[in-house]
C-alpha cells in the first residue's frame, strides 16, 4: 500500500477510516461512481464494521458519497446522477498513511475483539440478565483468557457489565425504570453539549444531514423509497447526536454521553430487529433540530432536542413492554447465557 509522509492525525478509528477515504477520494485514486461496502473496508483497514459505518455516515453527511438504490454507498456527490462501479478495493492500492496504518496495526488485541462484544452484550439487554462466561468467550473469539478479562474490564468501565459476588461477569437487563434513568441523563447532558457545539458545526455538513432528514420523513410510509435506511432511527440518531452534540470542545462531556448512549441505542437495535415499527415523528423531530440550527436558534434547537428524547422515552418504555412477551432470539450470542 502507498503512503504519503504527511498525514493528518487522527485517533478513533472511524476518524482514521473516514480519514483514509477521504483523502483517497479527493486525490482521485478512488473513483468517482465508486461502490462502497462496509466489508471490503472493513478488511483493508482490518477493523471491524462498527467505525467503517460511522466513517461511511460522516462522509455522506459531508456530501463526499451518497445512498443509492443499491448495496452500500456511491461516491458521488447528493443529486449527482452516476453508474454504480464495483471494483476490488485491494486492486485500486488505496494510500494509506504509515501513522494511520500502525495504528490499526498495533491494536492491542482486546481492542480488535471489543466492538462485538459490545455489541453482542448491548443487543441482549432487553430480554433478560446474562451471564458472559470468560472460557465460552475465549474460545469464541480463539483468544486468550487475560484478552477475555481486558474486553470484560472495559465492559465494566462503560457500564455494560458487572461481577457479582460469585466473581460471574452479569448484564443487567434494561427495565422501564433504568430507561428513564437513562434519559433523564440524556436530557441533562445532550442539550448542553448541543449548545457549546452550536459555534462549531460546519454549516454545509448541517445542510446535508437535514436534506437526508428532510427526505426520510418525505418518503417514510413509501415502499419504493430508495434509501434502505429510511427507516431505521438508530441510524438517523447516531447521525444527529454525531452532527450536533459530539462536536462539543467538551470531552469529558462526549464521554459521559458515550457511555450513556450504548444500552439506550442497543435497545433501539433490537427493537427494530425483533420487527417492532419505527415512528415517522422521530424522523420530523430530527429534522426540526437541524432546521433550527441552520437558523441559528440555538436555544429552540436544544429545546427541541429535549422534547424529542422526552418523546423517545416514551416510545422506548411503550416499545419494552411488548418485547416482554416475545421469546429470545436466535441470535444472542453463544457466550452469553441467560439467567432466569
Amino acid at each position: 500500500m502507498k503512503r504519503p509522509t504527511n498525514p493528518r492525525p487522527a485517533s478513533r478509528r472511524y476518524e482514521m477510516v473516514e480519514e483514509v477515504l477521504r483523502q483517497n477520494i479527493l486525490g482521485g485514486l478512488i473513483p468517482r461512481g465508486l461502490v462502497l461496502l462496509e466489508g471490503p473496508i472493513a478488511s483493508l483497514m482490518q477493523t471491524s464494521r462498527a467505525p467503517v459505518q460511522t466513517a461511511l455516515q460522516r462522509l455522506e453527511a459531508q456530501g463526499m458519497i451518497r445512498r443509492f438504490s443499491g448495496r452500500g454507498f456511491l461516491v458521488a456527490r447528493p443529486g449527482e446522477v452516476l453508474e454504480p462501479i464495483r471494483l476490488d478495493l485491494l486492486k485500486i492500492g488505496l494510500r494509506i498513511p504509515k501513522a494511520i496504518d500502525d495504528a490499526l496495526q498495533s491494536r492491542a488485541s482486546w481492542e480488535r475483539i471489543y466492538e462485538t462484544v459490545e455489541s453482542d452484550v448491548a443487543a441482549c439487554l432487553v430480554f433478560g440478565r446474562y451471564r458472559l462466561i470468560e472460557a465460552e468467550l475465549a474460545v469464541h473469539f480463539r483468544v486468550s483468557r487475560t484478552v477475555v478479562r481486558d474486553v470484560l474490564g472495559r465492559l465494566e468501565e462503560r457500564g455494560l457489565v458487572e461481577k457479582n459476588q460469585s466473581s460471574h461477569w452479569i448484564a443487567e437487563p434494561l427495565t422501564a425504570q433504568s430507561i428513564r434513568e437513562h434519559f433523564a441523563l440524556r436530557r441533562i447532558l445532550e442539550p448542553q453539549a448541543l449548545i457549546s457545539a452550536a459555534p462549531l458545526l460546519d454549516r454545509t455538513r448541517l445542510a446535508a444531514v437535514f436534506e437526508r432528514f428532510r427526505q426520510a420523513e418525505a418518503t417514510f410510509d413509501d415502499d419504493s423509497a430508495t434509501d434502505p435506511l429510511a427507516r431505521d432511527l438508530e441510524a438517523f440518531e447516531t447521525l444527529l447526536i454525531d452532527t450536533c452534540v459530539f462536536a462539543t470542545p467538551n470531552e469529558r462531556l462526549r464521554e459521559q454521553i458515550r457511555r450513556n448512549l450504548l444500552p439506550v441505542l442497543a435497545a433501539e437495535r433490537a427493537l427494530r430487529q425483533l420487527g417492532l415499527p419505527s415512528d415517522r415523528a422521530a424522523i420530523t423531530e430530527h429534522r426540526l433540530i437541524i432546521e433550527l440550527l441552520l437558523q441559528d436558534a440555538v436555544p429552540a434547537a436544544a429545546a427541541m432536542l429535549d422534547a424529542h428524547l422526552a418523546a423517545a422515552e416514551r416510545r422506548s418504555i411503550a416499545q419494552l413492554k411488548i418485547v416482554a412477551v416475545l421469546s429470545e432470539p436466535q441470535s444472542i450470542a453463544r457466550y452469553l447465557t441467560r439467567l432466569d
